[in-house]
């Protein structure tokens, strides 16, 4: 390639050219913003956030006859599979009060993160098309389907109202204390989300992993059976009853049950469970929103 410079136009050693792009306020297209500068800018986006999360939601069972109703059915089924096969075969609800609403709340509240967490593995391939042709901070895309995915459980808590109510589970004070659980559960998995979204945009084959530990991760957090039962006496290792007690799908689950059911009293919640639920929160929202972050300029290239 020749190198011989053009008549009549100037030539710069690349620190000169750097200076000269820097003295005139010339950046590099797609380089990543600062962190503060990068908050802005995804406060700036939380109109096109919502809305595309709600479109997303609109759109999802589109095609199916009964439309947005499997909002509510597909757990509400998932629910149905696991007392047959947990309740009543395998028989998880010895010793536990109350299996049905016990059992559909872990059900709707681990679906929330699980579908969180699927939806952040296809927030930059998915919607390659859009990264690819504006400029809009990334993280956008992994915040609005956990969004929708909010949304959804949002609306399916009407199915699991009525069904603490057939239960015998009546409104009282404590319902209140959902509201800041599922606060922090949205933050924990916005945080996974969006590092699940960067691990996924270079890697795309954890995709394809990733519904085999989540299944692994479900089992472990006490959604069809008692984990108080399970770690009673000395059957397991003092670090897995640690792993499990910490486990933070089975903290937020605790703290919905402790909220919504009425023999599921102060003594089956771990002391720790509040706390160690808001560290959760705080330690993989902030934790995931900057390593998203940090890989700001790579998405949608190559």
């Amino acid at each position: 390639m020749s190198t011989t410079p053009t008549p009549g136009v100037p030539t710069y050693a690349p620190g000169e050219l750097a200076a000269l792009a820097a003295r005139h306020g010339l950046k590099v297209s797609g380089a990543r913003p600062s962190l503060p500068a990068y908050v802005g800018q995804l406060w700036g986006r939380r109109h096109f956030i919502t809305a595309f999360a709600t479109a997303k939601l609109t759109a999802q069972y589109s095609q199916a006859k009964l439309g947005q109703i499997w909002q509510i059915m597909t757990p509400l089924l998932n629910a149905a599979v696991y007392y047959f096969i947990f309740g009543v075969l395998l028989n998880t609800r010895h010793g536990v009060e109350d299996f049905v609403p016990f059992l559909v709340t872990g059900v709707f509240i681990w679906t929330f993160t699980s579908s969180s967490i699927t939806a952040g593995t296809r927030a930059i391939s998915g919607n390659i098309g859009l990264v690819r042709a504006l400029h809009f901070p990334r993280a956008s895309l992994p915040v609005a389907l956990a969004l929708q995915q909010l949304q959804q459980l949002l609306f399916s808590l009407g199915a699991l109202t009525l069904i603490l109510l057939v239960f015998g589970q009546y409104p009282r004070p404590s319902w209140l204390l959902a509201v800041p659980a599922l606060a922090l559960q949205a933050l924990f998995n916005t945080g996974v989300s969006m590092a699940v979204a960067r691990l996924t945009a270079k890697t795309p084959d954890i995709a394809q992993l990733m519904p085999f530990l989540l299944r692994t991760w479900m089992y472990a957090s006490g959604v069809m059976w008692s984990l108080e039962q399970l770690l009673a006496g000395d059957r397991v290792p003092h670090a897995v009853m640690v792993a499990l007690e910490y486990n933070p799908a089975a903290l937020y689950i605790n703290l919905m049950r402790f909220a919504l059911i009425d023999s599921y009293g102060a003594g089956q919640l771990p002391p720790h469970a509040w706390a160690a639920a808001a560290g959760w929160a705080l330690l993989c929202g902030v934790a995931g929103f900057v390593y998203f972050w940090k890989a700001e300029e790579t998405y949608g290239r190559g």
